[in-house]
């Protein structure tokens, strides 16, 4: 990847990392389907304003919508739903690790339904690397977690097998010749109308109690930061530099949601949390291959 599609990466990893902080505020209030509800239709209705201001094209095609559906299930109703669903019953750390197997997932499926994106042994190292920095990142008291709620973990595992799935799904989006902003606004408008129906008759939101400052603050966050803009960096960081890497964002996201406590709540960073930062990095690296290729050359030539 290029240095910009690193930084794009980076960014967007901060605007998920983000995503675990609004989500642990709203489950203590609100129950999931509202959640996932509530922020892929705040996140269409803002993309949909930004799609209008900028005169892009809404396409007609039916094929079009049946993929952006397809993206939505993919990439947001499942994987939304079983992300919140299972915070409910396990912590946020071991979330996290769960979720930070989607590119190991991704390289697997990628290497078979993909000409293009094929299982490498730099990419298997670097992200067999980086998903051991984020263990040792959330640290050994997460593990007194594992098996506690089998459920819980299966459904994140799930998530994490649901957005490998979507990566590949997404490739199809740049061969419409599509801009980002489209797919980030049809795949969320998908999901609100998959999803709404289900909120109103399971969760009756009209019953839960009013909100407070604190709850629409990580609303807002959640659907327009981690969703919104979110979901049009991905698709551009996508479409150029393809569905694997665009997953090793799940690896990123630990250290972020880490360095973003640090900022907004004062969480100390500890020694652990530096190790395991420095452990991504070389996985990043390894899977990035400059570094490395450069090294071989200058043992060959001395």
């Amino acid at each position: 990847m290029s240095m910009q599609e690193w930084a794009m990466l980076a960014v967007l990893s901060l605007l998920w990392g983000g995503s675990f902080l609004f989500i642990g505020i709203l489950v203590k209030v609100w129950p999931p389907f509202t959640i996932v509800t509530a922020r892929v239709g705040l996140a269409a209705l803002a993309l949909w304003i930004i799609v209008r201001a900028s005169s892009v094209t809404i396409p007609k095609s039916p094929k079009v919508w049946l993929a952006f559906l397809g993206m939505g299930l993919l990439n947001n109703v499942i994987p939304f739903c079983l992300i919140v669903w299972g915070q409910t019953r396990i912590p946020g750390g071991l979330a996290a690790i769960f979720n930070a197997t989607t590119p190991l997932f991704g390289v697997i499926i990628a290497h078979f339904l993909t000409n293009d994106e094929k299982l490498t042994v730099n990419r298997l190292i670097g992200v067999l690397v980086g998903f051991a920095g984020v263990v040792v990142m959330i640290g050994p008291a997460v593990f007194s977690g594992f098996g506690g709620d089998t459920l819980g973990e299966l459904a994140v595992m799930l998530a994490a097998v649901s957005y490998a799935f979507a990566g590949i799904f997404g490739r199809r989006f740049k061969a419409m010749g599509l801009p980002p902003l489209l797919p980030a606004a049809g795949q969320v408008t998908a999901s609100t109308i998959v999803l709404l129906p289900v909120a109103l008759l399971l969760d009756k939101p009209w019953t839960l109690p009013v909100p407070g400052l604190e709850t629409i603050g990580a609303l807002l966050g959640l659907a327009l930061l981690s969703t919104a803009v979110g979901y049009v960096l991905f698709f551009k960081i996508l479409a150029t530099a393809g569905a694997t890497n665009l997953m090793l964002v799940t690896i990123l996201i630990p250290p972020s949601a880490i360095v973003l406590s640090a900022i907004v709540l004062g969480d100390h960073v500890e020694p652990r949390h530096l190790a395991g930062m420095v452990l991504i990095g070389l996985g990043l690296m390894a899977i990035d291959g400059r570094i490395w290729r450069h090294l071989r050359k200058r043992w060959v030539v001395t």
